[in-house]
């Protein structure tokens, strides 16, 4: 069962790292509440640099995931992939609490169409990583 969940959370990490490169080669579907705004006005700006780097991230954490099942990276310490599962963990649990501003279960600036989809879909999409990469890090065959 744990071995389908991380699975499905390296299809999960593929996804987003494709949907980054699009936006990053120019795209603009489904970019339009995908930013945190403050107002009118975008909290963050990134570049297309950014947004590739934020994608091999995804492919990165995609790879971490894979090589904790054992399905890739057989040449590779198992502790590398069980402590980089840790890290992911924590990192999306992170995002998920939020920075109490703009971002997160805890934020304090609603009413923008990214604050609405981050209630809705980013923030527990984040929360279901947490979970599934810790469940995956804990796995042992």
């Amino acid at each position: 069962m744990i071995r389908i969940l991380g699975i499905v959370l390296a299809v999960v990490f593929a996804f987003l790292g494709l949907i980054h490169l699009f936006w990053a080669a120019g795209g603009s579907y489904g970019a339009v509440a995908v930013l945190p705004t403050d107002g009118d006005a975008r909290v963050l700006n990134p570049t297309p640099a950014a947004t590739i780097f934020v994608a091999a991230g995804l492919f990165a954490a995609m790879f971490v995931v894979l090589g904790r099942l054992r399905i890739v990276g057989e040449f590779v310490p198992e502790m590398i992939f069980f402590t980089g599962t840790w890290i992911i963990a924590l990192l999306f649990l992170f995002r998920a609490i939020g920075d109490f501003h703009y971002v997160g279960f805890f934020k304090t600036v609603t009413g923008t169409g990214f604050a609405r989809w981050d209630n809705l879909l980013y923030s527990p999409l984040c929360l279901f990583v947490a979970i599934a990469a810790a469940l995956v890090a804990g796995f042992s065959e």
